[in-house]
């Protein structure tokens, strides 16, 4: 038996007894957010859902989904504010945004207030479902195998002894590019803006421009490059983004 608790913020929190992974969806459609969650709990999911930017915000707190799905278009914030509200916040795992707001400027706008993905509406759900699951598995790709380290692929970074191998030979980076290889792979699978990267590794939004960052990423990308397949790839006027080989967006 399914039950739903919910609480005075317009939280539902759903499916329970249902193990991970947990979606929230955020949409101030009830029926529609009411029609999407009963096939996301088919399909093996759990679900929470907020109706305004606010709640959303609470949610994230009370609950850590593995995923969001996003309205831009919401009573109180819009998500585009949402989700840079979010990843200030700390909240790093993905965000896809689902909107009737589908033309090229909108998908970038998302990509750039820290979206993973973006559907337009109407949309399969058969590829809504497989999306998620994509963006669950390039979440998990980075990970710590054990203290002080993370691997994306074939590549490994020792933060504590400040090395970085690939496919058993070691790679000599600088300071700034070992800081800007960390981040990526912290982020694997997201898009991380140029200004992100500027307060995230440079530690000043305003005190370098964009080229200084195109030119550290080029010598971290001929660096990790010369012993396999291309990783790091640029979303023009967005930033970069740490992906699989082999993997296409």
């Amino acid at each position: 038996m399914i039950r739903d608790r919910v609480s005075a913020s317009g939280m539902v929190r759903g499916a329970v007894g249902v193990p991970a992974p947990m979606v929230l969806i955020v949409d101030d459609e009830c029926d529609f957010v009411e029609l999407l969650s009963t096939a996301l709990r088919f399909a093996g999911w759990e679900v929470c859902s907020a109706v305004n930017g606010t709640s959303a915000l609470a949610a994230i707190s009370a609950y850590s989904p593995d995923v969001v799905v996003l309205d831009v278009t919401l009573p109180d914030i819009d998500g585009y504010s949402v989700a840079r509200r979010f990843r200030e916040s700390g909240y790093d795992q993905p965000v896809l945004f689902l909107s009737a707001r589908d033309a090229v400027e909108d998908r970038l706008a998302g990509l750039a207030a820290g979206g993973d993905d973006y559907v337009g509406k109407p949309f399969s759900l058969e590829e809504l479902i497989a999306r998620l699951h994509m963006l669950l598995r390039r979440a998990r790709t980075a990970y710590t195998d054990e203290p002080g380290r993370l691997r994306f692929a074939d590549l490994v970074l020792d933060i504590d002894a400040h090395t970085v191998h690939r496919t058993g030979h070691q790679l000599w980076l600088p300071a700034i590019e070992f800081a800007l290889l960390r981040y990526l792979m912290v982020n694997a699978g997201k898009v991380v803006s140029r200004r992100q990267i500027l307060e995230r590794v440079w530690g000043d939004p305003d005190g370098c421009r964009g080229h200084v960052i195109d030119n550290s990423v080029g010598r971290l990308r001929r660096r990790i490059d010369k012993y396999g397949s291309p990783l790091i790839h640029t979303v023009r006027g967005v930033g970069y983004v740490l992906r699989s080989p082999g993997e296409t967006r």
